[in-house]
């Protein structure tokens, strides 16, 4: 039975150089990859025809080489967005593991589309969220 939720993990030990996160969680609006570089590894330079992607550095360290520009060193906690049309090669030039979480679409995004409830009790089709105040903290 689908119920509309899925999950996975992001295995930073596994030994191909991409987790096809979306196909494991079963997205079909945007891409989702985990990319591993190991020490000296690159990836292709490359360039996509709708797709701008966003890499978000989670360990190590991101040489990011766009077409014209200088190379650019993102560190764990960096994010990077390219557009679609610009030619950009990822590069592990550090001792470490690098991982990325890479997370593309091609379609103008959709703002605000979500409902929300004050409690599980409340019925109805919700209200936009900027309506809904924000719960109580949970106790720690």
């Amino acid at each position: 039975m689908d119920t509309g939720v899925s999950f996975t993990s992001i295995d930073s030990n596994g030994d191909d150089r991409f987790q096809r996160i979306r196909q494991e969680l079963g997205v079909s609006t945007f891409g989702l990859n985990l990319i591993r570089l190991r020490p000296g590894q690159r990836g292709r330079i490359h360039a996509h025809e709708r797709q701008e992607e966003v890499y978000a550095v989670l360990e190590g360290t991101l040489t990011l080489m766009i077409e014209g520009d200088e190379p650019r060193e993102l560190r764990r906690g960096d994010l990077a967005r390219v557009a679609p049309d610009l030619r950009r090669q990822l590069s592990n030039r550090h001792p470490e593991l690098l991982l990325i979480l890479a997370a593309g679409g091609g379609e103008p995004h959709v703002g605000r589309d979500g409902r929300a409830w004050s409690s599980w009790d409340e019925g109805g089709e919700g209200r936009p969220p900027q309506e809904v105040d924000l719960p109580d903290d949970v106790p720690i």
